[in-house]
């Protein structure tokens, strides 16, 4: 059966043909669903391409900073804000990241022997919220609430978080072959308004905010909050070990900075 290309020219039409969601395989980088696609494990109907959509903005305005879409994962590699680019520095390698954009990074499903989405955890500790589409039609919502849900029905058309004061400390544990492969990544931020935010990937599907440390202030806490996971890269059990230390030396690096 031949697949359906739709190619919407501006956000207002992605919406449009995205819908509801059903049926459709959105197609921005294409870094995931490509190889997905060649392998048969996916065979697209009906396909949203992005590429000429208009959601590649990354721009401030009036003190929020609002990351589109398609923005790839190299631009932010060599953007202003630290606490991402540390992280999307060591995504896979140059040649993905050229391609993979932040919301496919957001909406990735779990991978097949490695964790995907290391995005989420600088994401949450800068406080961003989601705009999408779908059921319902558009919506706002904190990152850790949309990672949290059913990312499949939703079209990522917008990221954004609050451009304050704050201080900051990212610590990352990775095995490198001939992509960069996450064990387990920590991003936290402390503003005055919001105070302490902490959030972890690389240890599951999804990035996680870690609520319990927020409070405490206790790196071993962290397991109180996230359940970690066996893949080819490293096993729950090293993952579990590993985590409160880099959390541990991130809050130090925090008070020091």
């Amino acid at each position: 059966m031949a697949t359906e290309a739709l190619i919407p020219a501006s956000p207002e039409e992605a919406v449009q043909l995205f819908g509801e969601g059903q049926g459709i395989t959105v197609i921005a980088g294409g870094t995931i669903v490509l190889p997905d696609i060649t392998a048969g494990r996916i065979t697209p109907t009906r396909a949203l391409l992005l590429h000429r959509s208009g959601l590649e903005e990354l721009r401030s305005d009036d003190g929020v900073v609002r990351i589109g879409a398609t923005v790839t994962v190299a631009a932010l590699a060599d953007g202003e804000e630290e606490v991402l680019a540390r992280f999307a520095r060591y995504i896979a390698d140059r040649e993905v990241r050229r391609s993979a954009t932040v919301g496919g990074n957001l909406c990735a499903p779990p991978g097949r022997e490695a964790q995907r989405g290391d995005l989420g955890a600088p994401l949450i500790a800068l406080g961003a919220r989601v705009r999408s589409t779908g059921s319902g039609g558009d919506r706002t919502e904190p990152v850790e609430d949309f990672l949290a849900g059913d990312r499949a029905g939703r079209l990522v058309l917008e990221v954004e978080y609050d451009r304050v004061p704050r201080r900051s400390a990212v610590e990352m544990m990775r095995r490198r072959h001939t992509h960069s492969y996450a064990v387990a990544n920590v991003a936290v931020c402390e503003t005055e308004a919001k105070g302490l935010r902490v959030g972890v990937s690389g240890i599951g599907p999804v990035a996680v905010r870690c609520r319990t440390v927020e409070s405490s202030r206790n790196p071993d806490d962290v397991l109180r909050d996230v359940d970690p996971v066996d893949d080819a890269v490293a096993s729950a059990d090293y993952r579990r070990k590993m985590l409160p230390v880099l959390l541990r030396r991130a809050l130090d690096r925090l008070e020091s900075a």
